[in-house]
């Protein structure tokens, strides 16, 4: 089932891979409502613009302390249904992955954020939708950045059916029109089972793949990932009749190294947001002269934009 919701049964987190079906879909209408359900939820550990908005821009914070922007998040979630096991289901935009998505939001959920603890798919993809919202939508952004849903690809799915996930990759470039100037698709992909998050961004004009990890090491850590990716691509390029005038190449950009377990799925989040606000489509093979190493701080700043996001959208 798609982005692991609709299916709401006790099971070990390790063992929750989301599918390729197609859910269904919730009543109220896309990017507006808040589905309030009593239901218990497996954990979903699988898997020129505007200015970025700082959430704590006027509350000083100090690394690796809670913010009060956040501590009040984390009072309402305390005070809410959601600590007796109900859920959230968030329809979003469908200009975020050009498709109709919605997330499930679990306590389980709101703990990887307040104890800083390894990010499951649904933060990563609220993540998404808050830059979409606070960075891209309505200006041309939108047409220099795209997102593919984690929940498409991952080393799972390309285990169960590489042809369909291909297909799907495939079907998400057809929908962003010609890709004849260059742009980006941002693809956050896990290990799978709870594993560890890398970026992989495809400029497909120019065939050239980025890799950013985190830890230390390139694509070949996961050769179903890049033929697939790479099968992709030119099936792309088949259908709409572009020549191929080169290989696909692929840089590893030495991007910022996490020093601990649990924060790659942050170091994604951010290499993302950096680029876009940046408004760059070339990733410089040594990354960015502004951002060379990230701090906790560079981590928590993004906790409380997503923390004062789900206040402002009313999710609890």
């Amino acid at each position: 089932m798609r982005d692991a919701v609709g299916s709401f049964v006790g099971w070990p987190s390790d063992l929750i891979f989301p599918d390729a079906e197609t859910p269904t879909r919730p009543t109220h209408k896309a990017g507006k409502g808040i589905s309030r359900r009593i239901e218990s939820v497996a954990s979903q550990k699988e898997v020129p613009g505007r200015k970025l908005k700082s959430a704590g821009k006027d509350i000083p914070t100090t690394s690796g302390t809670k913010s009060q922007i956040m501590m009040r998040l984390e009072k309402m979630v305390e005070e809410s249904d959601i600590m007796h096991g109900a859920i959230r289901s968030i329809d979003f935009d469908e200009g975020v992955f050009e498709i109709a998505h919605f997330e499930i939001i679990a306590k389980e959920d709101m703990q990887q954020l307040f104890e800083h603890d390894e990010l499951g798919i649904a933060v990563i993809h609220t993540y998404i939708w808050y830059m979409y919202v606070t960075l891209m939508r309505g200006t041309e952004l939108c047409n220099r950045f795209n997102f593919i849903a984690a929940s498409r690809i991952n080393v799972t799915l390309i285990t169960k059916n590489p042809t369909s996930v291909k297909n799907d990759l495939v079907d998400r470039f057809m929908a962003a029109g010609d890709n004849t100037t260059p742009s980006l698709y941002f693809l956050p992909f896990n290990s799978g089972n709870g594993g560890h998050w890398v970026l992989v961004d495809m400029d497909l004009s120019r065939l050239i793949v980025y890799y950013l990890d985190s830890l230390s090491g390139d694509w070949s850590k996961y050769p179903s990932m890049k033929k697939t990716v790479d099968a992709a691509i030119l099936k792309f390029r088949s259908k709409k009749n572009y020549r191929n005038r080169k290989d696909i190449t692929w840089v590893r950009v030495e991007c910022p190294q996490q020093n601990n377990s649990v924060d790659c799925g942050f170091f994604v989040l951010r290499f993302m947001r950096d680029i876009i606000a940046l408004n760059h489509i070339d990733i410089p093979k040594m990354y960015f002269d502004e951002y060379k190493s990230y701090s906790r701080a560079h981590l928590d700043e993004m906790k409380d934009e997503l923390c004062q996001f789900i206040i402002d959208q009313r999710i609890i």
